[in-house]
């Protein structure tokens, strides 16, 4: 009876070790997707990919590389990047993958290798992130993913000074699970959380200023502005004479028949 109950608990050890592994396998490409071979440096010039796109970029060591794709109620992305090095680093290197929503909120990882380490004689580093499942509404102060725009981030935090700007390969790709639709969430997003990118008109020529009369420039045009310090000076002066004026008038004493 012992052995039995020893066979079946290891049966499920094996079982919920298995598990995992199944569900964390590696992403791979959509058939005849199209290879990106750039990447942005910031939030508005961060270049745009599908889920099952592959990329492939190649920077220098303290970039900050920028991607940003659409997501849907109801999915789970998952982000899996690979950093290649070259040969000739002098140590370590710690590297971060961040996603951000469509309001710059960092969305957290529930799985992957989001900061990993790599050491001086290390090749490359293996990154990942799986985003929790998106939903069709959420409380404003949750900070829950919702439909929209996100932002995929790859940067390095930490590494030797000498091993700054050093060429490295960046493989890069975002895999989706589920076609959204409907949820157990009693509610729906009025619009999708895409940042406000319309900025204002630049100007091609300076402003006119508006015609002024000629007769009321002759005119005015000499006299100071109402608020200058020559008006304030004038004034002033013109008050202190007429008291001094009147103080005296009132202490003269009458001269004497």
């Amino acid at each position: 009876m012992r052995t039995l109950i020893r066979s079946a608990a290891a049966l499920a050890a094996v079982g919920l070790t298995l598990t995992p592994t199944a569900a964390s396998a590696t992403p791979t490409p959509s058939p005849g997707a199209a290879t990106v071979t750039k990447a942005g440096t910031s939030f508005l010039t961060a270049t745009a990919i599908t889920a099952g796109q592959p990329v492939q970029v190649g920077a220098s060591t303290g970039d900050h590389l920028y991607w940003s794709f659409r997501a849907e109620a109801g999915q789970v992305h998952e982000i899996a990047a690979t950093v290649s090095f070259p040969k000739g680093r002098t140590g370590a290197s710690t590297w971060t993958v961040d996603v951000f929503d469509g309001l710059r909120r960092r969305q957290a990882c529930t799985a992957g290798a989001q900061t990993p380490t790599a050491d001086a004689s290390a090749t490359s580093v293996t990154l990942g992130c799986t985003l929790r499942r998106v939903r069709p509404w959420a409380e404003p102060w949750s900070g829950d993913p919702l439909p929209g725009t996100y932002y995929v981030r790859l940067s390095v935090t930490d590494l030797p000074e000498p091993d700054l700007g050093l060429p490295i390969d960046v493989d890069l790709l975002v895999s989706v699970d589920g076609e959204g639709g409907a949820s157990g969430d009693d509610g729906r997003l009025a619009a999708p959380l895409v940042p406000n990118t319309r900025a204002g008109t630049v100007l091609t020529a300076e402003p006119t200023p508006e015609p002024v009369a000629e007769e009321e420039t002759s005119l005015t045009g000499w006299l100071p502005e109402a608020g200058s310090r020559w008006v304030w000076t004038t004034a002033g002066g013109v008050l202190a004479a007429v008291a001094g004026v009147v103080g005296f008038a009132l202490t003269r004493r009458p001269r004497r028949p």
